[in-house]
């Protein structure tokens, strides 16, 4: 009977072996292909322009430098670019989160006629094309004298990213026991004191989360901030980049010297809340 069961366990732990090198074996490929242009990106900005357009896909060693990152840092707006994304991506991650959170823990915490419908409108709002927003909401930022500024350029983004912080949000609020917060009201606070007090600390790793995803949107966006802008007041990156682009001339060197400079200060948020991001991801999945 021993042997009989070894010779049943086996073929088991074969087939668990292959299956393990095969997740990895994808999992590697997968890997690849996310990373490599990101190191293509980063070798191009290291080339020449003469040596790109000779040979744009070729891999060579020679000549590599990098005069294209001090050409962008010193002869472009870029400083002042970045400043302005940062300063924008902080205004839309505060506004979204604010609203977002309470909105999110209304909807988790209070049974209400039409609280699916709310939610559903949330959806249907992230369903809608930005493009098809954009006359409105230019129009509208004309009217309340917000174009070219750093609010009415957050206050666009706030209008996409609050559905999704508001799903987010109560998906991390529906996780935690609503017995905490009642023992919170039993010694003395109010709904809003339990909700600071008790359910905010615990969903610290899901704001780092939502916070994160809102950045990263914020900061990549091109379509209202090339709408929404016109000067370097108030300009982004994405449409810096867009700007050095000339009716003659492609500049590879330094558009790729400009993405890839534009990595930095996502790789630093990632550093910062990276932990928190995904305790915060793997928390909001699951449900008591």
């Amino acid at each position: 009977m021993t042997s009989t069961n070894e010779n049943q366990i086996k073929p088991k732990k074969k087939k668990t072996t292959f299956v393990a090198k095969l997740g990895t074996f994808a999992i590697s490929i997968f890997v690849i292909y996310a990373i490599a242009p990101i190191l293509w990106t980063f070798y191009t900005s290291l080339r020449t322009g003469r040596d790109i357009m000779i040979n744009a896909t070729g891999l060579s060693f020679n000549n590599l430098s990098f005069a294209a990152y001090g050409s962008v840092w010193r002869d472009t707006n870029f400083p002042a670019l970045v400043r302005n994304s940062l300063i924008i991506c902080t205004i839309t991650v505060i506004l979204s989160l604010t609203l977002g959170t309470g909105a999110a823990y209304a909807l988790s915490r209070s049974n209400f006629r039409g609280r699916q419908g709310v939610l559903l409108s949330y959806i249907l709002i992230r369903l809608i094309p930005g493009v098809l927003l954009l006359v409105p909401i230019y129009i509208l930022m004309f009217k309340i004298h917000l174009l070219d500024t750093y609010i009415g350029l957050a206050l666009a983004y706030t209008t996409f990213t609050i559905p999704a912080t508001v799903w987010f949000m109560k998906g991390f609020f529906d996780s935690l026991p609503t017995d905490l917060e009642n023992a919170a009201r039993i010694d003395g606070c109010s709904r809003l004191g339990a909700m600071w007090r008790v359910s905010l600390p615990l969903v610290l790793p899901g704001l780092a989360a939502t916070g994160t995803l809102i950045a990263i949107e914020a900061w990549n966006d091109i379509l209202f901030a090339l709408l929404l802008t016109s000067s370097n007041r108030s300009r982004t990156w994405p449409v810096g980049m867009r700007e050095m682009i000339g009716e003659f001339q492609l500049p590879w060197e330094q558009l790729t010297a400009t993405a890839f400079l534009s990595l930095i200060p996502v790789l630093i948020g990632f550093a910062l809340v990276g932990r928190k991001m995904v305790a915060g991801i793997t928390a909001g999945s699951l449900k008591e």
